[in-house]
């Protein structure tokens, strides 16, 4: 009975990865890769382990990571959980921006936009190849891979002499290693003619899929936990953690509002369009093409314009009603808010809070 239902749940996990991977037109596959979520698949039983091949099924993986998906099929759920989460990190980092990581395409999210190699461009793709980082590396640790274990990072040289190393740490140096196989392999796939705006588009990727896992390996760091009578902290168990995802979306976007302009050379490498400029690491995002402006709808770049988007009347920022609605004015209108408050704590152990009701402005773009 217990096999039957975990064989259950592996098709039901499997049958989420292949809605997250799948792409419902080749077209879309081309220009989004493999982390576009798309409507669930007509046939579900094809996805289920064991009654048909699961890898050639997805349309998004390229002939390289079709292969990795055949080999490694017990990986393909955490690939699809870190391209979750990344959307949904990217849609935080940008939700006061004109472009807020959402598109005119219903059946993905980045859509066209990925089309253009700007900036946002250079995040999705950092951000998509930390997720994967993020999510292979935790699953290592939690013991859902059969490839790998917790991480065999060596003891740190600062660690005080007297605490333990050796705890069930985060295995960020597989997940580092698996996500390059499995990400670049769609581009090192690509032979394009030496100095052409095609090679210069995955060089690119490949320079920002980097930089994306580097957020996360560079992130980790000591964890640790005391031990001793009374929580006296005699003795101490540290261990390789990741950071919380949120960190490394906030690194990649600063990351982002700091991206290098780059243009391919005759040579067929990527150099700075401004020489007075630092060279970028392999820690920075680079672009090649101007971004949208995103104010108006936009069916060819695949921009949603800022047209019914909230503003903020007194910020001066991306999120201020100016920036944000392009100079077209905004509306005003009032709404209802209901939150917390009034809240007292009672011994032992619970808050109890009112609920205060208040009217406030809101502001809409024209």
């Amino acid at each position: 009975r217990r096999s039957r239902e975990k064989r259950t749940m592996a098709g039901t996990r499997l049958l989420l990865v292949a809605a997250l991977l799948c792409s419902c037109t080749q077209l879309l596959a081309e220009a989004n890769s493999w982390w576009v979520p798309a409507p669930p698949p007509q046939r579900p039983e094809m996805y289920i382990i064991g009654a048909q091949p699961v890898c050639s099924q997805l349309p998004g993986l390229s002939p390289g990571q079709r292969k990795l998906c055949q080999l490694y099929q017990e990986h393909m759920v955490y690939i699809g959980e870190g391209a979750k989460n990344a959307i949904k990190e990217c849609q935080y980092q940008f939700r006061q921006r004109r472009w807020n990581c959402s598109t005119v395409d219903n059946t993905s999210v980045f859509g066209r936009v990925m089309k253009i190699g700007s900036r946002e461009a250079a995040f999705t793709y950092a951000v998509s190849a930390a997720g994967v980082v993020n999510a292979i590396s935790r699953a290592c640790r939690e013991g859902e891979l059969s490839t790998c274990g917790c991480s065999r990072t060596a003891r740190p040289k600062d660690l005080p002499r007297d605490w333990l190393w050796g705890g069930c740490g985060d295995n960020v140096e597989y997940g580092y290693r698996f996500a390059k196989e499995f990400v670049d392999a769609r581009e090192r796939e690509k032979n394009y003619a030496k100095g052409s705006e095609d090679q210069a588009r995955t060089l690119m990727n490949l320079q920002n899929n980097e930089a994306g896992r580097r957020a996360v390996y560079k992130l980790a760091d000591v964890a640790c936990k005391c031990h001793g009578v009374s929580g006296s902290c005699s003795l101490k168990t540290c261990w390789l953690q990741l950071a919380d995802f949120r960190k490394v979306g906030d690194l990649l976007k600063e990351k982002y509002d700091s991206a290098a302009a780059m243009r391919i050379s005759r040579k067929g490498k990527l150099e700075l369009v401004n020489n007075r400029f630092n060279s970028p690491t392999q820690e920075d995002l680079v672009y090649i093409d101007p971004s949208p402006d995103y104010c108006l709808r936009n069916e060819t770049t695949g921009s949603l314009g800022t047209q019914g988007r909230l503003c903020n009347k007194t910020s001066e920022g991306m999120d201020g009603c100016e920036l944000m609605c392009c100079g077209r004015g905004y509306d005003q209108f009032k709404s209802i808010q209901v939150e917390r408050c009034h809240c007292k704590f009672h011994w032992c152990c619970f808050v109890k809070c009112k609920k205060c009701t208040e009217i406030v402005d809101q502001y809409v773009c024209k």
